[in-house]
């Protein structure tokens, strides 16, 4: 008796699974949904997304309650093929101005001009510790994540911390200059 019941429970668990309907496929991200994958999970819902024109000025996708604004870069002239952005909105002006910058193909040349504006004070500062979030790649599914910490003008003397990663843990990389920014090791 108990072997039939416990066929019949068997049975019964077995055409329900097989019963079940498959899942729905999931719709694919959508634009602003996209843009927000560079950042945390908890800052998403916070977050404002913008989308870059042609002349580096944008339009508001989502408008956002907090200070992080993310932006799909995807395939813009100087990006990789999946390339999606977050930082402070303080920092448009900078990440503005980095786009127009990347556009050089020619590294000696982009160094050359980014050289010539930080000498002359054009380069625009970003907001002394704010977060970059950074996922990019040839595609979403093999991007990497990288994620900086901005600290302009500040050197290992003003921090404390070294300007080089030889000791593993957090330093300054560009000190002394308007791109100054923590590194954290394994970034």
């Amino acid at each position: 008796m108990k072997s039939t019941i416990l066929s019949l429970s068997f049975l019964a668990v077995s055409t329900s699974v097989w019963a079940q309907a498959p899942a729905a496929p999931a719709a694919p991200p959508s634009g602003d949904e996209i843009a927000l994958l560079a950042i945390p999970a908890q800052l998403r819902a916070t977050a404002t997304v913008i989308k870059w024109k042609p002349d580096y000025t944008y339009d508001t996708i989502k408008k956002g309650t907090g200070r992080i604004v993310c932006f799909d870069k995807s395939g813009m002239p100087g990006q990789q093929a999946f390339s999606v952005e977050c930082t402070s909105l303080g920092n448009l002006e900078r990440a503005k101005q980095n786009m127009k910058f990347e556009t050089e193909t020619d590294r000696a040349k982009r160094q050359a001009a980014l050289d010539a504006a930080e000498k002359d004070g054009s380069r625009a500062k970003p907001e002394f510790g704010s977060v970059w979030y950074h996922l990019m790649g040839a595609d979403q599914a093999t991007a990497r994540t990288h994620m900086t910490i901005a600290v302009p003008g500040a050197t290992s003397a003003s921090l404390g911390l070294p300007d080089t990663g030889a000791k593993g843990g957090v330093w300054i990389m560009n000190a002394g200059t308007s791109t100054a920014h923590l590194m954290t090791p394994g970034e």
